[in-house]
C-alpha cells in the first residue's frame, strides 16, 4: 500500500479547512426579509423609511412616467418616428421598465406594475457605477444591496446596506449619478438638455464655489433618523422631495409641499436691479438680472420647453403708459406681439431652420440663458459675466410708477396646445400649469422720492433700486 505524500496530506487538510470556513461563513451570512421583487417596490421602503418615502412620493421622480405631458410626447414621438424613438424617453422616465425588459417604447407603462414606473428607490439606490454622462448610462448592481449616503449604515433585517459616494450629496461623485439622466442628447445628436454640463462649467463644481453638488440644492439635508428602526441614530439625511421647477398637474401626493419647495427655490435664484433714467423726454428702464444661486444656467433642463420672461408695466396717474411681457394666464407667450420683450430659454429648429416644438425634430439650438458664475475672478480666461442688461424705452414724461419682475412657466402653453391639437393631450390639462413670479426679481419703483438734477436748463433723473 502506497502512503500518501506529505504534499497530498497538506492539500486534503487545506481543502477541509476551506470547506469548514466556507460552511462557517454561510452559517453566519445574514438572511434578509425583503426579496428582490419586494426591493423593487417603493411601498416596501415605506415601513422603515416613512419620511423619505413620503417625500419621494410627491416628487417628479415618482411622477416621471405618469405625467400626462410625458405620456403625450412619448406617444406622439413613437408615432411620428415610426417607433424609432424606442426606449429613448423611458430610459430616464421609467428606467426599471427598461432594466427589467418590461417595455421597449413606454406605450404599455400603464399596464406595468408600479415598481416599473417612474424613478424608484431601487433604481437609484442600486446604482453601482456611472458609465457615461448623458441619457442614463447608470449600471445597476444585481446583489440586492441598497447603497446610500451614510458612511456607517445601520445593520438591519430588511436588506443589505452599503455606503456609496454616488448617493452622498457631499461628494462630487453624486453629481455624476444625477447628471447622467439630466443631460440629454437626442438620437439626432442634439445636446438638448445640458444641466450636468452647465454645472461642470460652473463655480459650484469646484472648491472655490464650495463644491456644491446637485443634492446640495435639490436634496437639502436635516438632522434626523434615517429609519424608524429602534436605536436608529440622528444623522444628516437627504430630503427626497427633490424639487426643481416642474410640478404634477393631476392629483398626486404632497402637491402643496412640492409647490412650496419649488417656489422657494425660484424665489432665491436671481438677483435684480432696476435703474430708471429720464432725460430729453425719454425714460429708460435699465433692468439687470444675474443668476446667483442656480448651480447651472437658468432656465435649465428642457430649456426649449420653458417660458421665462420679464413683465414690466409703467403707470402715469394709474393709467398704463407702457408695458412689455404682459401675458394673460391662459395666453401663450409666443402669441404676443412685443418688440421689447425680454425672454430666456432655448429655441430648437429643424433641418430647414423652422422653429419646432418636438425634440425629435430638432437639429439645432439657439440659447438665451442666464449663465451660472464660473469664477469669482473677473479678467481670467474662464470668467463669465453673469450680469445681463435689457433696456426699455418710453417716450414722454417720467412715469409715476413702474413694476417689473421675472415670470416663469415650466412649459409653454403653445407646446401644450400643439399636443392637444395632435390628439395626444387632453385639453383639460391646459389650465393646470403654474405661472411663477420670482420674488427676488420683483421691483416696484415710484417717483415719491425722486430727485431731479438740472444741467444747462434741462432736468434729468437717475435712480437704481433693488428688491
Amino acid at each position: 500500500m502506497t502512503m500518501p505524500s506529505l504534499h497530498s496530506v497538506r492539500k486534503v487538510k487545506l481543502l477541509l479547512l476551506c470547506g469548514l470556513l466556507l460552511s462557517a461563513c454561510q452559517e453566519k451570512a445574514p438572511s434578509y426579509s425583503l426579496s428582490q421583487e419586494e426591493l423593487y417596490d417603493p411601498a416596501s421602503c415605506a415601513s422603515c423609511h416613512p419620511t423619505q418615502h413620503q417625500e419621494w412620493s410627491g416628487s417628479m421622480h415618482a411622477y416621471a412616467s405618469e405625467d400626462p405631458v410625458f405620456v403625450a410626447m412619448n406617444a406622439r414621438g413613437q408615432r411620428e418616428t415610426n417607433g424609432e424613438l424606442g426606449n429613448f424617453c423611458i430610459n430616464c422616465h421609467a428606467p426599471m421598465a427598461v432594466q427589467l425588459g418590461l417595455s421597449q417604447d413606454g406605450l404599455n407603462l400603464s399596464e406595468l406594475p408600479s415598481y416599473a414606473q417612474g424613478v424608484t428607490c431601487y433604481f437609484c439606490h442600486s446604482v453601482e457605477s456611472v458609465e457615461g454622462n448623458h441619457n442614463n448610462p447608470l449600471k445597476l448592481a444585481d446583489d440586492d444591496v441598497m447603497r446610500g449616503g451614510l458612511k456607517e449604515p445601520m445593520a438591519n433585517k430588511a436588506h443589505a446596506s452599503r455606503y456609496s459616494k454616488l448617493m452622498d450629496r457631499t461628494q462630487p461623485e453624486s453629481a455624476k449619478a444625477c447628471g447622467a439622466c439630466h443631460d440629454v442628447v437626442t438620437p439626432a445628436g442634439v445636446h438638448l438638455e445640458r444641466t450636468f454640463r452647465e454645472w461642470q462649467d460652473s463655480l459650484y463644481a469646484n472648491e472655490d464655489g464650495g463644491g456644491l453638488t446637485c443634492g446640495s440644492c435639490h436634496m437639502r439635508g436635516q438632522d434626523a433618523a434615517a429609519s424608524n428602526v429602534d436605536n436608529s441614530p440622528l444623522r444628516r439625511v437627504h430630503d427626497h422631495a427633490m424639487p426643481a421647477v416642474d410640478l404634477a398637474i393631476t392629483s398626486f401626493p404632497e402637491q402643496e409641499a412640492q409647490k412650496a419647495a419649488v417656489q422657494e427655490l425660484l424665489d432665491t435664484t436671481l438677483s435684480a436691479e432696476l435703474c430708471v433714467t429720464w432725460a430729453n423726454d425719454e425714460t429708460q428702464l435699465n433692468f439687470t438680472l444675474e443668476n446667483v444661486t442656480a448651480g447651472h444656467s437658468f432656465p435649465s433642463g428642457a430649456a426649449h420647453d420653458r417660458r421665462v420672461w420679464v413683465e414690466v408695466v409703467a403707470y402715469q396717474d394709474e393709467n398704463v403708459v407702457f408695458s412689455s411681457g404682459l401675458v394673460g394666464e391662459d395666453e401663450a407667450l409666443n402669441n404676443i406681439q412685443d418688440t421689447q420683450l425680454w425672454r430666456f430659454g432655448d429655441q430648437i429648429y429643424d433641418d430647414d431652420g423652422h422653429e419646432v416644438h418636438m425634440f425629435w425634430d430638432a437639429r439645432s439650438i439657439e440659447s438665451n440663458l442666464l449663465p451660472a458664475p464660473t469664477t469669482l475672478l473677473p479678467g481670467t480666461s474662464h470668467y463669465t459675466n453673469t450680469h445681463k442688461l435689457h433696456t426699455y424705452r418710453i417716450d414722454g414724461e417720467l412715469p409715476d410708477r413702474v413694476t417689473i419682475g421675472v415670470k416663469f412657466r415650466p412649459i409653454g402653453l403653445d407646446i401644450l396646445q400643439d399636443l392637444v391639437d395632435s390628439g395626444d393631450l387632453s385639453a383639460q390639462h391646459l389650465g393646470a400649469f403654474e405661472t411663477f413670479n420670482l420674488a427676488s426679481s420683483q421691483i416696484e419703483w415710484s417717483t415719491n422720492q425722486a430727485y431731479f438734477s438740472e444741467n444747462d436748463g434741462k432736468q434729468t433723473y437717475y435712480e437704481c433700486v433693488s428688491p
